[in-house]
């Protein structure tokens, strides 16, 4: 089963489709609040069968926010007006929050607010998780919703809950390489203009912020707070100096190696949400390879315009050798591969 998220118009929705009755048990308003918004973009989450499954929608709001207690100061706010997923245990929630704050970042918001109710447990931990605090309380006729916010200029140093802002001081980066078969799989957003969407699957690791990368490299020379760019090799339908492109900038959060697990339950445990690999193929994995490491990142940024091995070399930004599978990068090649790459400056924050 393919859920795609996709933008569309709310008259492109229809307000009887059952998706959308606890809505209308929420929020009394709701049917004439759908009416005045047919003009109006709105995410959807869309099956094979055209069956809607998830809703986001996202305005912009300048100035203080004077409807909720205590209000909100002058700023320019992301809100998120309506959000609704129905959970299919594939962490399609990560994704959507992603879209929430590449959409604030993108749009040169100043912080993101969203109000949940109480009951909603589930949507608050994973708003918490990610830095969003409760700040105040909304009371409408419906009853009393949780405030949270989220500044995207003030930062706790914290991987998760600074999410997708990357601190550089202090930290490695590294050249990455990651297979064809396995990359857009594993990088959504980072798909290649030739790849096709089909590949694309609602299934966890392709939702989830948080990726595992196994690999019977060593990986052990990265440290938590490092940043990875992920380079994808060649689809072998040309030469690697046009087909093998840089792609995504992550952030390692740990590294891990065969030793580390308790035994292949374990392993899995910690592997199967995150990674690419089949349950058979994570268990030969752990009985077969000696020399196994695992780093869990979170997938930060997908670059805007991918650059080539060849632009890399032609450009003398990074040499031929030592090997591009897994290879330090200085500040300096860092930031002539965000810059070539089109990455917004905003989420680089030292």
């Amino acid at each position: 089963m393919t859920r795609r998220l996709v933008l569309t118009k709310f008259r492109d929705l229809s307000p009887d489709d059952a998706f959308f009755d606890s809505l209308k048990e929420s929020y009394r308003e709701f049917p004439q609040w759908f009416a005045s918004k047919l003009d109006e973009d709105v995410y959807a989450v869309i099956d094979d069968r055209a069956e809607l499954s998830g809703m986001l929608y996202l305005k912009r709001e300048d100035g203080p926010v004077v409807d909720v207690h205590p209000s909100l100061p002058s700023r320019k706010w992301l809100k998120v007006g309506t959000l609704k997923i129905i959970g299919r245990g594939t962490k399609l929630g990560e994704r959507i929050i992603k879209k929430i704050l590449d959409t604030a970042i993108g749009g040169d918001a100043d912080a993101v607010y969203v109000t949940v109710f109480d009951i909603h447990n589930d949507l608050l931990a994973l708003f918490h998780r990610y830095g969003f605090r409760i700040v105040g309380t909304k009371t409408t006729e419906n009853g009393v919703e949780n405030v949270l916010t989220r500044s995207l200029d003030d930062f706790k140093g914290h991987i998760v809950e600074d999410y997708p802002f990357i601190h550089t001081a202090g930290r490695q980066a590294w050249l990455l390489a990651i297979y064809p078969e396995y990359h857009s799989r594993l990088l959504p957003d980072s798909i290649l203009n030739n790849e096709s969407r089909e590949i694309i699957r609602d299934v966890s690791h392709t939702n989830t912020i948080h990726k595992v990368y196994i690999s019977g490299l060593s990986l052990t020379r990265m440290s938590r707070g490092d940043i990875v760019v992920f380079y994808r090799t060649t689809d072998k339908k040309g030469p690697a100096y046009f087909r093998s492109v840089v792609t995504s900038l992550c952030v390692v959060e740990e590294v891990r190696q065969k030793r580390d697990f308790v035994d292949v339950e374990d392993f899995l445990n910690y592997t199967r949400p995150r990674s690419v690999f089949t349950e058979p193929e994570l268990r030969d994995k752990f009985t077969t390879m000696q020399r196994l490491s695992v780093a869990k990142l979170t997938y930060n940024a997908a670059l805007g315009r991918r650059t080539t091995r060849g632009r890399l070399l032609d450009d003398a930004i990074v040499s031929e050798q030592p090997r591009w599978d897994l290879r330090p990068l200085s500040d300096h090649q860092l930031r002539q591969i965000i810059e070539m790459g089109n990455v917004n400056a905003r989420i680089i924050i030292d």
